[in-house]
């Protein structure tokens, strides 16, 4: 996130919803090969931020050529010409008084790829919230996890690049730092360590300041010199923080003495002279391919809410949505944002509605189709045939969006059908997005659904190692459990078939137990349904179970061969501990999904309970 200090002069009045302007502003959009720019200047403007991020992109693409510089979904880059239209989109933590001013930010899901930026930002150089921010992006793609001192220190290191023709300059110093630095007191390094999102130093005006300036003269004092004697002590330092060392601690080892360490950065911050580093390349960019185009105000505004919503700005972005949604009815993107609305409000079958229109407004949508399909999933739409037809027609349209090729393997998987497919379906989405944990925890249920849990428990093992986040871990030590204890069980089922077996060879008995409940061969009939009710007569032998539910008065037997193949989760709660099946679901309100058997003699097939308070 840039924090560059901004002119405080507007140029134009421009409210926060254009509904209730006096005056339109005129958008267009400029898309290059790799960026779409959507702007409220003008063509020269437009055409100059996609050639400078083309370039950035060529410089990134020579420096880090391991590194997958480019998205599965487009980066939007949203370039605003001044604080009015910005104010109008940014987060609202930054809204209120004493807070940053920002110059810039990056916005990333899964789906989307957004860059929100200022036009009119001081300083020498025009573009460095276009460097920042892509650095940013770069750095969200990476495996491994980075403190926040480090990824905005790398960013404050990569804006001030200057990029030739056929060269580029990296590290030039930041004077503003520079002045900031030498005027005000630094932050202790192990406090600098430490800040981390919540922290005021992100947010607040002048702890920001310090925090964004010193970060960046680190970053700068530990890559010239690692640069100078061919060390590798960044990387060095990031391997420990992937090992979930402190990183204090693993500053400590990777830099040595904090307390000497300091000294020498302060000694560096008052030096008279800086070096950077000249890399020899060629950043040449056609812009007769750039296409422009001048977007209606309907355009911009579905464009513009959409950011609002991702940006968690609910209010203005239905706000906008409902004015926009009279004037253009037909507007994919608007319905597509109006369910992502409904989504995160936990309203998923109205979202699922919105997503529907959206796919029968403009079936070349790839986004269109992947929501619909997710929703849908989500919803218990008795729709599996178009659920998974959406699904491929969002591979086919974007076959490097690795979102849709995860949702059709969990499709497959829940289908209990093609799992050799559903499994391929997830390594593609690995393959495309390493870094995203939740793929690999799929692929591991797939591998359960498959009756494979050591491979299940080794995909796992390697989520382990890549989960940046501590909920991540979480999660993913959560599965690997689960995955243990399921092949555990099967190692001693296994065992005990066996001693049974060799006991009746031999005329004898043992005490070992066989499991009451056979296991049999199930034929499901008709699609998914859903029942909520209170579970009642809760049996099992591990790894099979049975329950009742009761719902309006009625008793509805259902049967699980194996419970670890359960979709376990709460809603509107936080449950204490890991849940026992066995012993921890009777008398438990719920919502269970199941499928009937093709035998009427048969118990219905359980496939997931959500447990409410």
């Amino acid at each position: 996130m840039s924090r560059r200090i901004l002119l405080p002069f507007v140029w134009l009045f421009i409210c926060s919803l254009p509904t209730f302007c006096e005056k339109q502003d005129n958008w267009l959009e400029v898309q290059s090969p790799h960026f779409i720019v959507v702007t409220n200047s003008n063509e020269k403007q437009g055409r100059r931020i996609a050639d400078q991020f083309e370039r950035m992109r060529s410089v990134f693409h020579v420096e880090f050529p391991k590194l997958n510089v480019d998205s599965e979904a487009p980066i939007v880059v949203l370039a605003v010409r001044d604080e009015k239209s910005f104010r109008a989109l940014e987060p609202e933590a930054y809204l209120a008084k004493g807070t940053l001013k920002l110059g810039g930010l990056f916005l990333r899901t899964a789906e989307k790829n957004y860059v929100l930026m200022r036009l009119d930002a001081e300083g020498d150089h025009p573009y460095a919230v276009i460097y920042h921010e892509y650095t940013h992006f770069l750095i969200s793609k990476s495996r491994e996890p980075m403190p926040l001192w480090l990824n905005e220190g790398l960013a404050e290191f990569y804006e001030n690049t200057e990029i030739r023709e056929k060269e580029a300059l990296l590290g030039e110093p930041s004077a503003a730092d520079l002045q900031w630095l030498r005027g005000n007191t630094l932050l202790p390094l192990a406090t600098l360590f430490a800040v981390d999102e919540k922290s005021p130093y992100y947010h607040e005006e002048k702890k920001g300041s310090i925090f964004y300036a010193e970060s960046w003269a680190l970053t700068h004092y530990i890559y010239m010199a690692d640069f100078q004697q061919k060390k590798r002590r960044l990387s060095e330092y990031l391997t420990l923080i992937s090992q979930n060392v402190d990183s204090v601690e693993a500053a400590s080892r990777t830099f040595g003495d904090l307390k000497p360490f300091q000294a020498g950065l302060e000694d560096y911050i008052r030096q008279q002279s800086f070096h950077g580093i000249r890399m020899l390349t060629s950043t040449a960019v056609d812009d007769s391919a750039f296409k422009v185009q001048a977007l209606t105000l309907p355009q911009a505004d579905a464009i513009r809410a959409d950011f609002l919503a991702y940006n968690q700005r609910a209010a203005d972005a239905q706000a906008l949505l409902d004015h926009l949604l009279v004037v253009d009815p037909k507007n994919v993107l608007a319905h597509e944002t109006k369910g992502y609305l409904e989504f995160r409000q936990g309203h998923i079958p109205e979202a699922t509605n919105w997503y529907k229109q959206a796919v029968e407004l403009d079936s070349q949508s790839y986004l269109s189709h992947y929501y619909f399909a997710s929703m849908a999933m989500m919803s218990g739409d008795n729709e599996p045939d178009q659920i998974e037809k959406s699904l491929r027609a969002a591979i086919k349209l974007n076959p490097s969006f690795a979102p849709a090729f995860d949702r059709l393997a969990a499709f497959l998987g829940m289908q209990h059908k093609n799992l050799d497919e559903a499994r391929l379906m997830g390594v593609t989405a690995v393959s495309l997005d390493p870094a995203d944990i939740g793929y690999r925890i799929n692929i591991s249920n797939i591998f359960m659904e498959m009756e494979q849990p050591a491979n299940a428990v080794k995909v796992l093992q390697e989520a382990a190692k890549l989960a940046k986040k501590p909920e991540d871990a979480q999660r993913v030590d959560s599965a690997l459990r689960h995955a243990q204890e399921y092949a555990e069980a099967r190692a001693r089922f296994a065992e005990q078939q066996e001693m049974q077996n060799s006991s009746s060879a031999s005329g004898t008995t043992t005490g070992v137990g066989i499991p009451k409940l056979k296991r049999r061969d199930f034929v499901p009939r008709g699609p998914h349904q859903f029942l909520v009710g209170v579970l009642k007569s809760v049996h099992c032998d591990n790894p099979v179970l049975e329950l009742t539910v009761s719902s309006n008065g009625k008793l509805v037997v259902m049967h699980a061969d194996n419970y670890f193949k359960i979709s376990f989760t709460a809603l509107g709660f936080q449950p204490n501990g890991d849940l026992n099946p066995c012993s921890d679901l009777e008398n438990k309100p719920a919502k269970v999904e199941y499928v009937d058997s093709a035998d009427p003699a048969a118990s219905a097939q359980l496939i997931a309970v959500e447990l409410h308070k």
